[in-house]
């Protein structure tokens, strides 16, 4: 037995130089450790070794069968070795030569500018409120103190879908969003919420556009006043246009508030002095607000001798282009990367 196990490995050793590729390696490991291999059918010949042998023949064996494989496997690892080295000299990569520049993505301006606002309405305790933007005609405008035949209506023209006139419309406004928040309000508590979304009108100019963006919101408990929706706003405008800003009050009409006041914002071009943007006044106009209208608020299921509320919404596009000195509002939805990817630059912090 001792001479077969010696035979095999010495043959084993003159043909292992002769193995070339891995399909050579596969052949010989068939040849010797396969099913029907040289040291496969010596292991089966162990029946026939007598017992006071075996232990002995056995050692042989195992002994001859760790070193066909290391034989083997050692052969194995240089051919590969041999082959990356190979791939390696012939893909090699010059890193001399300048890489290719990747271009540097940059935050739309309307998703910069929702995100500050709801930043900043977060940290004051509101929450952020959406609705759908394919609403009932009863909740984006008979449920604002809009009934049907209102000439207010008319400022509002917007899409409604084929064959349900009477019923449902893009809406107008995001207004309907506090609609919702007031009646999925069960309790009939306090509320504190800002609804941003987008929004349609009949529109489309430098300045206006059939669709945009809109945000508002909505403040309702116990003691709410005037001095409460001014201090709101007189923090928001300092936050998005800068500490500087001032804020002015106008009486103005809107069905769903009452009183109803316009806001302006002293211009951020000419920090209130007069120039050709603010026609010379020192102001821009920039919101709309006021008191909840009770109504609103009854047909909502509040009880307006207990509660009252503030209300207010700008357009965010707006806003982006007093902000960013954007001129006309069609090139936010141009989709031009040489229009978005300027704003990285123009935010201060």
């Amino acid at each position: 037995m001792k001479e077969k196990i010696d035979g095999i490995l010495a043959e084993l050793k003159s043909e292992i130089d002769s193995v070339k590729t891995n399909q050579d390696v596969t052949n010989i490991k068939a040849k010797y450790v396969g099913k029907s291999g040289y040291v496969t059918e010596l292991s089966k010949l162990m029946g026939s070794v007598p017992n006071e042998e075996k232990k002995e023949v056995g050692q042989m064996v195992n002994a001859l069968r760790e070193s066909v494989n290391e034989l083997i496997a050692s052969k194995e690892k240089e051919i590969n070795d041999a082959i990356l080295n190979e791939k390696l000299e012939k893909e090699s990569i010059d890193i001399t030569l300048p890489g290719k520049k990747i271009k540097r993505g940059s935050l739309h301006p309307m998703t910069r500018i929702t995100e500050e606002f709801e930043d900043l309405f977060v940290s004051m305790g509101y929450t952020v409120f959406e609705g759908p933007e394919l609403e009932s005609d009863e909740n984006c405008f008979q449920k604002l103190n809009l009934p049907k035949g209102h000439p207010a209506r008319d400022a509002q023209d917007t899409f409604y879908l084929k064959d349900e006139v009477e019923n449902y419309l893009l809406r107008s406004q995001t207004s309907t969003a506090q609609v919702r928040a007031m009646e999925s309000n069960t309790d009939k508590g306090p509320i504190r919420i800002v609804c941003p979304g987008k929004v349609y009108r009949r529109d489309e100019d430098a300045t206006h556009s059939h669709q945009f963006m809109q945000i508002e919101g909505l403040v309702i408990d116990k003691n709410i006043s005037m001095a409460d929706l001014k201090g709101t706003l007189e923090v928001m405008m300092k936050r998005v246009l800068g500490e500087k800003t001032e804020v002015r009050f106008r009486p103005s009409y809107f069905p769903f508030t009452e009183p109803s006041v316009e806001v302006d914002v002293t211009c951020f071009k000419c920090g209130g002095k007069g120039c050709a943007l603010c026609k010379q006044t020192g102001w821009i106009e920039v919101l709309g607000a006021g008191m909840v209208h009770p109504n609103v608020l009854s047909m909502s299921g509040y009880d307006p001798s207990v509660y009252q509320g503030f209300a207010f919404g700008t357009g965010m596009d707006r806003m982006a282009m007093f902000k960013y000195a954007i001129p006309d509002i069609r090139t936010i939805y141009g989709n031009d990367i040489r229009f978005i990817e300027q704003f990285d630059r123009k935010d201060v912090d």
